[in-house]
């Protein structure tokens, strides 16, 4: 059982919780300032004294006061009518580290949303109860109203869920887990679950916990294409490093040095020749130029995990609400938008590497495209190819979201973050760039079978045979796309993250 209190979420957490089923429990201290808040609320609605989002319509709505009876009836309505997503359902990960950040932001105090509502979004994460929530729809202010708007609906018992893997109603759903459901909404609480940037931070979550993965990745693929090029390893020297200054760079480097400690198919400088490609020579500088930028992107992120994002603001202490613009999305827009770029980097320059490999003129003596009979065999002709088309692709998706925007709600939120849309298109060259770099390891391990294997550093000796044990050398034409599609399973296995990473 996993203790929150508003404050305390972190990417562990965050994992252990939503992808390891970790239960989760509030914090006592945070239940009572979830108490106060709301008695706070109660009064404001006994003085009638018009507050936005407790007696007023929404957006600009606002000056439209509402009726004591109506309350309730206007905070469902709100709900129903902002579920206006379209497009692919998110994922039950994103859509319960969605539940767990507006839980871990309600917490705090500052919403006046009532403890029985809170509790029982824990209940849905508790018992793998997952709203249907759609993926687009977004304007990322105020807040992402669409994807949260599905997410709510199944706690009033509306909408759908998936349960032990099936799409039901949501009145199906939660009788199956046995969850009753919240009999209605009263004043705030609809807006309360609604505004804020919970869909942008999950993906941006699982967007940054996937980009450290491809960062040891990078780093193993970089170890195996250079021994198949028999690559210069001087260009991992301390004293460069430190000359630069830069924090990944240096600890790529080092990484790099540890990688290839024992390897017997590494070069010195004007051994063979006097330097490498960039691609080979200056990759600390690109990998660790992505790791400072995932390391920025994670620090913005977890302040984004443990922030109040409601509208208005509850300051019960001072007896004042104050309606402002915490759930603006910006912060994580251009967080996204830089990792995207940054995660591009990664596989930039690992087609440009594969490149090298398939490349006859540039490979240092391996075969045309990696077979002994080229002519009668393509080989790895294509894989070139097709590593070269989700590149470009990134470059397409790398064009930043958070420079956009489009005035909504009668011109009264005239300026949008579209950070929801920064982080779903990161999520997309994540998976490209995972499939890029899966790519090049097939091919270098091909590479190194030309050059004797056995002479490989025993820490990528390790990655060579868990490769072979599912892909053997390749010596004629085969169906390519099982061998990529198995290259990718190998490298997003939890037994491969392990070993790259270190155990950690």
């Amino acid at each position: 059982m996993i203790l929150i209190n508003g404050s305390n979420l972190d990417l562990v957490y965050f994992r252990k919780i939503v992808l390891e089923y970790e239960e989760v429990k509030i914090d006592d201290s945070s239940k009572k300032n979830v108490e106060k808040a709301r008695e706070y609320v109660e009064q404001v609605i006994k003085s009638e004294k018009a507050v936005y989002g407790i007696n007023t319509g929404f957006g600009k709505l606002s000056d439209v006061s509402i009726d004591k009876c109506d309350l309730a009836k206007l905070q469902e309505n709100l709900i129903k009518s902002h579920a206006c997503g379209v497009g692919e359902v998110f994922s039950e990960k994103i859509v319960r580290g969605m539940l767990l950040l507006r839980v871990n932001a309600l917490i705090k105090g500052y919403s006046g949303i009532r403890l029985e509502v809170i509790e029982k979004m824990v209940e849905f994460l508790n018992k793998r109860v997952t709203p249907v929530v759609f993926s687009k729809g977004s304007l990322g202010a105020s807040g992402d109203l669409a994807p949260l708007s599905h997410m709510a609906l199944p706690i009033i018992g509306l909408g759908e869920v998936f349960y032990q893997g099936v799409r039901l109603p949501a009145c199906e759903g939660l009788k199956r887990a046995k969850i009753e459901k919240i009999s209605s909404l009263e004043a705030k609480e609809g807006l309360s679950l609604i505004n804020g940037t919970q869909a942008m931070t999950s993906v941006a979550a699982l967007t940054i916990m996937e980009s450290k993965n491809l960062i040891d990745l990078s780093q193993y693929n970089l170890a195996m294409t250079m021994q198949a090029l028999n690559g210069i390893i001087d260009v991992f020297d301390h004293k460069i490093h430190e000359l630069r200054n830069q924090d990944g760079q240096i600890e790529v480097s080092r990484k790099m040095l540890d990688i290839l400690a024992d390897s017997r198919l590494m070069t010195k400088q004007s051994e063979l020749r006097v330097q490498d490609a960039y691609s080979l020579r200056c990759s600390p500088q690109v990998i660790g130029a992505s790791l400072d930028a995932i390391n920025y992107c994670e620090n913005i992120l977890v302040k984004e995990m443990n922030a109040v994002t409601d509208n208005p603001l509850v300051f019960a202490a001072e007896n004042q609400v104050i309606s402002a613009g915490n759930f603006h999305g910006q912060p994580l827009a251009l967080a996204m938008d830089f990792l995207a770029i940054a995660i591009s980097e990664l596989a930039n320059i690992s087609e440009r590497r594969l490149e090298r490999l398939v490349n006859a003129a540039l490979s240092n003596g391996l075969p045309p495209f990696l077979v002994k009979k080229p002519g009668i065999n393509s080989g790895f002709m294509i894989v070139q190819y097709s590593a070269a088309s989700l590149v470009s692709e990134n470059k397409v998706l790398c064009h930043p979201a958070s420079v956009d925007s489009i005035p909504s709600s009668a011109n009264q939120e005239d300026h949008v973050s579209m950070g929801t849309i920064a982080a779903r298109k990161a999520l997309e060259v994540i998976e490209n760039t995972t499939n890029v770099l899966a790519m090049e390891l097939f091919t270098a391990i091909q590479a190194v079978d030309f050059k004797g294997h056995q002479l490989l550093s025993s820490k990528t000796r390790k990655i060579y045979e868990m490769f072979r044990t599912h892909i053997p050398f390749i010596d004629d034409d085969v169906i390519m796309y099982e061998k990529i599609h198995k290259a990718i399973e190998i490298v997003k296995s939890d037994q491969f993250r392990i070993m790259i990473s270190g155990g950690k």
